[in-house]
């Protein structure tokens, strides 16, 4: 389908920034469009893990985002066709932790120490109860509520600049840019990179708590439960842009998880991830007072893309209804 001149918001992804976005206008009433080179399920999106929880993302405001779209999605939980559930686990450290950070005990059920049975270099941690989410059936069920809430979808379309975007449509209306990784040379923005995240994809062998721990290099250890499957990970890359898995990476990944939960010793793999996260020194939500015509930003979220999601999007319902930045005439 193809956006009219109606529309009074243009945004530009569809990935779990854009159409998060996306919904949380449409749902004020507002008329809105996603532009697309690709559909929700072919995003970097589509290969999250997915957990709530900020991680490598920086920014004076991600309190108050992470604790809102919790919320959010804690109250999604309760709809079993939302792809995401409340689920118990642990995070692990190998070193003492002075302080937990504000997001951690902001959650309910925070308790701090750890199980027993973890591998003896954990040595501090704590559990609680947060989202994880099934990206599949999220970015289904948020699509379902962006055409509900009368959005349309134009996907094929590559966008070479915003200019063209706000061209095609009615004077005044607004352009929402959540392009990702796509923001680096769209914008341009020299301060984003792409740092590249690899997971492996196993049947559940009947796993019902998370686990993840806390590295300082590239490796990470994380356990994400899912129904039928679990997803394992991790590594990170910065600036490589290899999409195809690497299969000594996914070795490492599989054994450091079957160290922390032996039943994933008989586990089937059944696939693999590989994504690309758009790191920045802060996550940049705001106007474009260099533009011309009505340009927000919503992108840098690092590896905090879910978990940010509801927070920012509200954010970005508060500058449209604000308005924007003062013009010359």
């Amino acid at each position: 389908m193809v956006l009219t001149r109606q529309t009074d918001v243009v945004v530009i992804g569809a990935g779990i920034s854009g159409l998060t976005t996306a919904v949380t206008l449409a749902e004020t009433g507002l008329s809105v469009g996603i532009l697309a080179d690709r559909d929700p399920t072919r995003t970097n999106s589509a290969t999250a893990g997915a957990s709530w929880g900020p991680y490598m993302v920086s920014d004076e405001r991600v309190l108050r985002w992470s604790k809102e779209t919790f919320e959010v999605l804690a109250g999604l939980a309760a709809k079993p066709d939302s792809g995401v559930r409340m689920v118990p686990g642990v995070e692990a450290f190998e070193e003492k932790v002075v302080e937990p950070p504000s997001w951690a005990l902001e959650v309910p059920d925070f308790v701090r120490g750890l199980p027993p049975g973890l591998p003896g270099r954990y040595v501090d941690g704590w559990r609680y109860t947060v989202p994880i989410v099934d990206m599949t059936a999220y970015l289904d069920h948020l699509s379902g509520r962006f055409t509900d809430a009368g959005g349309v979808f134009e996907i094929g379309r590559t966008i070479t600049g915003f200019a063209d975007a706000a061209a095609a449509h009615r004077a005044g209306a607004v352009v929402v840019n959540c392009t990702g990784v796509g923001a680096r040379l769209l914008v341009p923005d020299d301060g984003l990179t792409s740092v590249r995240g690899q997971l492996v994809v196993v049947d559940n062998p009947g796993i019902t708590e998370f686990f993840q721990d806390n590295p300082h290099g590239p490796e990470l250890t994380c356990i994400f439960p899912h129904e039928d499957y679990v997803v394992l990970g991790g590594h990170a890359s910065l600036d490589a842009a290899d999409m195809s898995p690497d299969r000594r990476i996914a070795e490492l990944i599989l054994e450091r998880c079957r160290e922390v939960d032996p039943r994933l010793n008989e586990a089937r793999v059944i696939g693999h991830r590989v994504g690309l996260r758009p790191n920045r020194p802060n996550v940049r939500v705001e106007w474009d007072e260099r533009a011309d015509f009505p340009l927000l930003h919503n992108y840098g979220h690092g590896g905090s893309g879910v978990t940010l999601s509801w927070g920012c999007a509200s954010e970005i319902l508060r500058l449209v209804q604000d308005g924007g930045p003062a013009r010359p005439a």
